[in-house]
């Protein structure tokens, strides 16, 4: 079969936006800044989006089931809270849909167990207990392929960290592609956007802002109220020197830089418009302006997010709703993928 460019082969799909995130509890502002709030933009562009509590994955470690509940039921609020409309986008947790799971199995007979032992995610997580970590943390990225490609996603919203799944996610539909003859599977694209992709700890610029980390102060909490919000942000982790007066003076000040993102992706504007307008400042005189805008920010948001954790029985009725429309879109690939590897499906 000749090979095709990826965007030829894309072309042939109706443009669709998928993501996940796994329910492990304590949304923070990275989850927000670097996906929630991007989700909730994306709908505004007219482009299908297909949005996912990957409790499936959470489960590749230990959960305690009451708490993985908990925080499949507060990621769904998170969502919603930060502006996702589930009528208009598709909200629902893995584990209604079970295309998922069975695609999955599927792809894990097309990749190849050396692309798995060659991801990152798999030598950092196993470290030097991999004989004692799970087969499903193991095959993780099959499983992620299967996320998105049972909805022929055309785009994945990704951070740095997930870029090399997404990659494994496109090898494994150009391989599936290729061994069958067919043009069945998009080549997924990765979607790598804004100034805060990736935000970092409130205590050390170098580190990528973390539920695990044991300092609460080092991150600021979707459920954190207003004067929590404005006191991490006024103990954040900065150096003596004021703001430069442009980016490149930044280099080498990771708290900084930080910061400055934090502002630009809360404000909807670039690092520059920030460095433009309080370059030369004091951090004395920076964190009350950016504390201030995180409140007028995410307040609302952990105030929202409180008051439809009221009503559980809501949350799970809005997921309810998604699966179904997820398995309205799903059922008919997964269906087809099936006739082409030749099972027989009454």
């Amino acid at each position: 079969m000749a090979e095709t460019a990826p965007d030829d082969v894309n072309s042939a799909f109706t443009p669709r936006v998928f993501s996940g995130i796994q329910p492990s509890g304590h949304l923070h502002l990275g989850n927000y800044l670097g996906a929630l709030k991007r989700f909730a933009e994306t709908q505004n562009r007219g482009v299908q989006s297909i949005y996912c509590m990957v409790d499936l994955h959470a489960i590749t470690v230990w959960q305690e089931p009451a708490d993985l509940r908990h925080a499949t039921r507060e990621l769904a609020a998170g969502f919603i809270a930060s502006g996702l409309d589930p009528a208009r986008s598709i909200l629902f947790n893995q584990s209604q849909v079970p295309e998922h799971a069975q695609l999955a199995w599927l792809f894990n007979c097309v990749a190849r167990m050396g692309w798995m032992g060659r991801m990152t995610q798999w030598k950092d997580k196993a470290g030097k207990n991999a004989e004692n970590a799970s087969l499903g943390l193991f095959a993780y990225p099959a499983l992620m392929a299967a996320d998105i490609l049972v909805y022929h996603a055309t785009h994945v919203p990704v951070g740095e960290d997930q870029k090399q799944h997404l990659e494994l996610t496109r090898d494994i539909a150009a391989k599936f592609n290729h061994d069958y003859g067919v043009d069945f599977f998009p080549i997924t694209e990765p979607v790598i956007e804004g100034a805060a992709t990736r935000v970092m700890s409130l205590r050390d610029g170098s580190k990528k802002m973390s539920k695990s980390d044991p300092s609460d102060m080092s991150r600021i909490n979707m459920t954190d109220d207003a004067e929590t919000i404005a006191k991490k942000i006024r103990k954040a982790k900065t150096d003596p020197e004021p703001l430069p007066m442009d980016l490149d003076g930044l280099e080498g000040r990771p708290e900084a830089r930080n910061l400055v993102n934090i502002y630009a992706a809360l404000a909807d504007c670039t690092p520059e418009d920030v460095i433009r307008d309080h370059g030369g400042q004091q951090f004395g005189t920076f964190k009350p302006s950016l504390a201030d805008l995180a409140v007028a920010k995410l307040a609302p948001i952990s105030s929202e997010m409180q008051q439809l954790m009221q009503d559980p029985a809501e949350i799970d009725r809005i997921l309810g709703s998604g699966a179904e429309r997820a398995r309205e879109i799903a059922a008919p690939i997964l269906e087809r993928t099936f006739e082409i590897m030749g099972m027989v499906r009454g």
